[in-house]
């Protein structure tokens, strides 16, 4: 499996999804991302980072809260945003960096 900073590297979006299996809004943003991920198909990548399993990274990217989305773009940070985004925002966002 490639690393996570391998992955960031693509000339793609990514959309890194920081979770928590505990959360409700993180709960409700996976059928959001499904949704998002059949729209835009190969155009994007979308990763899901559980913050329990992965604390070394969401403190890289001082995660505080969860849901976090993230989109990166050969390996930067280009959007951010924490709580629950809706799908036609966030197709929006990516579309963006396509």
């Amino acid at each position: 499996m490639s690393s996570f900073r391998e992955i960031i590297q693509s000339d793609k979006p990514v959309l890194v999804d920081f979770y928590a299996t505990w959360c409700g809004p993180c709960k409700m943003m996976a059928p959001i991302l499904e949704e998002v991920k059949a729209a835009m198909g190969d155009k994007i990548t979308i990763i899901k980072i559980d913050v329990d399993k992965n604390p070394e990274v969401s403190n890289q990217f001082h995660v505080q809260g969860v849901p976090t989305l993230i989109i990166f773009r050969l390996g930067q940070l280009k959007w951010r945003q924490s709580g629950v985004v809706p799908g036609k925002e966030l197709k929006e966002v990516l579309a963006r960096f396509c």
